[in-house]
């Protein structure tokens, strides 16, 4: 199953995001080059201070790979297109930073190496280490329970709130994808 760009729009709409105009306007601003910080795109975050967008979408995107079903597809694509609705410079944007760097700093410290440059099995083993397959979802919570709540669950809950990661679990019509009349006088597929 491949997720696409309609996928991530249709989360974004499920979770109340306004993540359209956000998606506009960043593209029409990188189309021009004229975007905030354009001289630091290039560099890679060194760890000091909150990651910048790019290092936000390089560690979700791989923690992803290793978070969704094996028949998924198009992961980059749909986690970079999600994240233009969620970056948006609000509290929630800052705390999965926060969060990523919490997992940056704990792959680089244990493998000596960035999330987006380990092993599918490292980066299992980083999550577990970390804790946050068990840990409780608490924003204000322990560095578990963060990483939890602003990666983890965040990236779960983009997959499942769109059309195909519904499909997965038997949900065709997830909240806020209107799948038409039809839909609701079916039976499930």
């Amino acid at each position: 199953m491949e997720l696409t760009r309609r996928d991530a729009a249709a989360a974004l709409a499920a979770i109340g995001a306004t993540g359209g105009v956000a998606l506009g306007v960043r593209r029409a601003t990188d189309d021009r080059g004229g975007g905030p910080g354009d001289d630091e795109a290039d560099a890679a975050w060194d760890g000091e201070g909150p990651p910048d967008d790019e290092a936000v979408r390089e560690a979700m995107t791989a923690v992803a790979r290793v978070l969704y079903p094996e028949e998924v597809s198009g992961i980059g694509a749909f986690v970079d297109r999600f994240l233009d609705g969620r970056l948006d410079g609000s509290a929630h944007a800052e705390g999965v930073r926060a969060a990523v760097a919490e997992v940056e700093s704990a792959a680089r410290s244990w493998y000596d190496a960035p999330v987006a440059e380990l092993s599918a099995a490292e980066r299992d083993d980083l999550l577990r280490g970390l804790g946050a397959d068990t840990a409780e979802e608490d924003p204000g919570g322990t560095a578990a329970e963060r990483v939890r709540f602003f990666v983890v669950n965040e990236l779960l809950l983009a997959l499942y709130s769109s059309p195909t990661g519904g499909e997965l679990v038997g949900i065709e019509n997830p909240q806020g994808y209107a799948g038409g009349a039809e839909s609701y006088q079916e039976g499930p597929r």
